[in-house]
């Protein structure tokens, strides 16, 4: 899944072995995580050894934290217990989730771009529209 609100740059192919771990039900999830940005400096999540923990975990010099860049792969083990029909926020799920070991992680370096805001998309539209024009 891609949140609607984000532009990114991501090689989506590099998520064929999550899937596949995700498959054989070894995890519930996958996400994609990337530097914080500005508007979000504390991020969401720490990446450890390609397995994804809590933010409120200490830091060490082999661990950083990181902001959810909206990409994620999703085992339907995640949402077993949300009634069908009903909204379940993803947040708890994943913080469930990553309590029992069960989510993977990457870090993306590549451009990704939050344009949640009208102000974000406007200046991400222009960029693009000057780089296009040129």
């Amino acid at each position: 899944m891609v949140n609607g609100d984000i532009y990114c740059e991501f090689d989506f192919s590099r998520l064929a072995e999550p899937m596949a771990r995700l498959a054989a039900g070894r995890d519930q999830a996958h996400l994609v995580l990337v530097d914080n940005p500005p508007h979000h400096p504390q991020g969401d999540f720490v990446l450890d050894g390609g397995r994804v923990t809590k933010a409120d975990i200490p830091l060490t010099p082999h661990l950083a934290r990181f902001t959810f860049s909206g990409i994620g792969v999703y085992h339907r083990a995640l949402f077993a217990h949300t009634p069908a029909g009903e909204k379940a926020p993803l947040a708890p799920l994943l913080r469930r989730a990553i309590d029992t070991g069960r989510v993977s992680g990457e870090h993306y370096a590549g451009r990704w771009e939050d344009v949640g805001t009208p102000a974000r998309l406007n200046a991400l539209d222009e960029e693009l529209r000057q780089h296009h024009a040129a």
